[in-house]
């Protein structure tokens, strides 16, 4: 099969026009890639920076967010059949840890996630177990059906903040941080006001429903002006979407106390933090994001999309063919797109 690995321990990824077809296990099931995501997680195994070298291995398909076709399915696999359209939850856990019997497989302890600990969808075809499996309804177009897996860490970064009739303020508009402005006006969500360094993302973040976008690199003026504009208190809710430093600093002087931060942005290093006064004094409710509740968040998603209200058509920028990934890299790393799109199949 067609297929893009990690080739070396450094920057780029090789294509391979005969990797070998994966098999699927008795519960397994083998899907035929119709369309993969590229996300940052993909970035960062791009570029070999520090967190890929300490984690991806040399020589694996790399890739998690896909569209596809089922292909085949293991003896022992009685819930799907081959030719349903499908996307699938990237977190796989035996289902036997304290998190996964209760409710929280998204954090269990034994985690491997597709296209970084094993083989991932920027092939022809990949090999999930039946339970991460998700039929995807038919009236949501493969282009949106692609990118689930970032649409749904949006899903559950604004449902677990209790956005609904709040002022909330989201610091960080890159994809997954657009997503969250229009999933939140979806989900009920006050005022929205959001922060960024890239004025184009800014411009976006308005038209997608935000009162107010302020660039950081001018300076911290804006925490006063979302104060000044939440009767001098400050939002009711952070969504921190960039995990940059800063953000974590002004985006909680911006809140009112007793408010509620849900974290999904992830520094690239450890950071000081001034837990005492951004915290404890504050009475804050922080929230750490990873990944999508499973199913929760999935169902979730569905119904959010189904309704029509969210705005996805200027996120989803560009798609490329397999062959020509470097050029979708390149789009996607430079910011001259927002998210990229691989067409695998048919």
């Amino acid at each position: 099969m067609r297929a893009l690995f990690k080739h070396h321990a450094g920057e780029g990824l090789k294509y391979d026009p005969n990797r070998p077809k994966p098999e699927p296990g008795p519960r397994d099931v083998l899907i035929r890639v119709r369309k993969a995501g590229i996300c940052g997680t993909d970035k960062h195994i791009w570029e070999w920076d520090d967190w890929a070298a300490g984690r991806i291995p040399v020589g694996i398909v790399t890739g998690h967010e896909f569209v596809g076709v089922i292909e085949a399915v293991g003896s022992a696999v009685s819930n799907y059949r081959p030719g349903q359209r499908v996307s699938a939850e990237g977190h796989i856990t035996a289902g036997k840890d304290y998190n996964s019997r209760t409710g929280n497989a998204h954090i269990a302890s034994d985690t491997r996630i597709i296209g970084i600990d094993r083989d991932g969808c920027f092939g022809e075809y990949v090999v999930v177990p039946e339970e991460n499996v998700w039929p995807v309804h038919p009236d949501i177009p493969d282009r949106v059906a692609a990118v689930l897996d970032p649409i749904g860490n949006a899903v559950h970064t604004v449902m677990a903040a209790n956005v609904s009739a709040k002022s909330v303020l989201i610091t960080g508009v890159g994809i997954i941080g657009l997503m969250a402005v229009t999933v939140a006006k979806a989900a009920g969500a006050g005022r929205i006001f959001a922060t960024d360094v890239n004025p184009g993302r800014l411009a976006l973040a308005k038209r997608l429903g935000a009162v107010e976008a302020f660039d950081v690199r001018q300076g911290d003026a804006w925490v006063k002006e979302v104060r000044k504009a939440t009767r001098g208190e400050g939002a009711d809710v952070l969504l921190e979407m960039s995990g940059a430093p800063s953000a974590f600093d002004l985006g909680f002087r911006a809140l009112r106390g007793g408010a509620t931060a849900a974290i999904l942005g992830i520094p690239s290093k450890p950071i000081t933090w001034n837990i005492t006064e951004h915290v404890v004094f504050k009475g804050a409710t922080v929230l750490g994001i990873n990944g999508r509740k499973m199913f929760e968040t999935w169902y979730q998603m569905e119904e959010l999309l189904l309704s029509g209200r969210l705005e996805l058509d200027e996120i989803i920028t560009h798609e490329f063919p397999l062959e020509e990934f470097a050029e979708g890299f390149r789009t996607m790393i430079s910011g001259e797109g927002i998210k990229v799109v691989l067409n695998v199949g048919e």
